[in-house]
């Protein structure tokens, strides 16, 4: 049977945080490869590893059943366990606190809401997962050259 799902690796890196930073992304469907990277001269780490799964997301057409894998437990904890909370409390923490990033947050949203299902998962960084040290590469080198795989 053929896997439909759409796997979509991705990365944040910040040099300084906050300070000039990256994202990457490697989207994987039925043997095929996309690569997209971007580029934000002050941001902060956490941010940009947001970015990565929005711009992974974004980038798919239409609804799709999808595998976002991520090294950040913000991101994946953050979509699995604490946002619906914040949209409650009307984008407050639980100690009443406006949430960080929330436009980021809000865009992420939009997009888990626009997908059939997506599957967050969390990999160990830099411990050796062939396309999440992809992901790093592409992120790292945006911030080096400051500019990205997709720039317009």
């Amino acid at each position: 049977m053929m896997d439909n799902k759409v796997y979509i690796y991705t990365d944040g890196a910040c040099s300084g945080n906050p300070g000039k930073g990256g994202w990457g992304v490697i989207l994987k469907f039925r043997g095929h490869t996309k690569e997209l990277s971007g580029y934000d001269p002050d941001t902060t780490n956490n941010r940009m590893e947001l970015m990565g799964a929005i711009k992974g997301l974004q980038a798919l057409k239409k609804p799709c059943d999808v595998v976002l894998i991520t090294d950040s437990r913000y991101v994946q904890q953050g979509i699995n366990e604490w946002v619906n909370g914040w949209i409650a409390r009307g984008w407050k923490t639980a100690s009443n606190q406006p949430v960080k990033n929330v436009e980021l947050w809000k865009l992420l949203v939009a997009e888990r809401d626009r997908h059939t299902s997506i599957d967050w998962q969390w990999v160990k960084g830099h411990a050796g997962h062939p396309e999440n040290e992809r992901a790093d590469e592409l992120a790292t080198s945006a911030v080096k050259n400051e500019k990205g795989l997709s720039d317009e």
